[in-house]
């Protein structure tokens, strides 16, 4: 077992099996054949099951994989058989909730894939090199959102239109609960 926490890959496929971010942190799989493979297979064992209100683990290929399924997205996350679960299942909750947060709860393909450069930062600021960095998708997303400022708004537009949509989330959230 090693010392830090680590991460095989981290999948976004939509309702079809087809890549809609996928970031691999492992050379189990050689060939974007053999990943795709994968991703196909895994897909296929999962989609039958109804994980939307709570992840599921499942071990797959020697791998643990945790996923949860939102609209017409499916989270996966994979570590290695003796990889801590809890902590497979922190990363996809984190990965999942910013998501949520960068897309404005509207999790679905069509708004990831209008966002995909927002996800793939997200992937970057959640697991370097397969070593998990950070799993709070409050502190994730506050990071991708400070990367995808539009530069040729001025700074003083930039804070307030920031903090305009933090107040909007934090009142639609006390709304909702």
């Amino acid at each position: 077992m090693e010392a830090c926490p680590s991460v095989k890959n981290i999948l976004l496929l939509d309702s079809e099996g087809k890549r809609v971010a996928i970031k691999y942190y492992s050379d189990d799989w050689p060939t974007n054949s053999a990943k795709e493979a994968f991703e196909k297979s895994i897909f296929t064992k999962t989609q039958k099951t109804n994980a939307r209100t709570e992840a599921e683990i499942a071990m797959f290929e020697n791998n643990i994989v945790v996923y949860k399924f939102a609209q017409d997205l499916h989270f996966f996350v994979t570590g290695g058989e003796d990889e801590n679960e809890l902590i497979l299942a922190t990363v996809l909750q984190g990965f999942f909730d910013a998501v949520g947060l960068l897309l404005r709860d509207n999790v679905e393909k069509r708004e990831a894939l209008e966002n995909l450069d927002l996800i793939l930062l997200c992937l970057d600021e959640i697991v370097d090199g397969g070593i998990v960095l950070e799993t709070d998708a409050n502190v994730i997303a506050g990071k991708v959102a400070t990367h995808s400022v539009d530069s040729g708004a001025p700074l003083s537009e930039q804070t307030i239109s920031q903090a305009l949509a933090t107040a909007r989330e934090h009142l639609a959230r006390s709304l909702l609960s």
